[in-house]
């Protein structure tokens, strides 16, 4: 036998959502790609992930600016 609070409505019983960080939006077109190890800035490129990207400096992998500010 079914749960009958799942049945019919096709959405489980947590409260999040599934959105993910930054409640599934993305941070802009603008900004920054900042190395976590060094703080190397380089500007941030549309389409392309920070994440994807290597420090010029010191070879560690960047992330989004606002990322390291939580």
């Amino acid at each position: 036998m079914r749960n009958s609070r799942l049945s019919g409505s096709g959405k489980g019983l947590g409260n999040g959502g599934g959105k993910g960080r930054n409640k599934g939006g993305s941070f802009g077109p603008g900004g920054y790609c900042v190395c976590a190890k060094c703080g190397k800035k380089i500007e941030h490129q549309q389409g392309v992930k920070c994440t994807t990207l290597k420090c010029p400096d010191c070879g560690h992998t960047m992330i989004r600016e606002e990322l390291l500010k939580h």
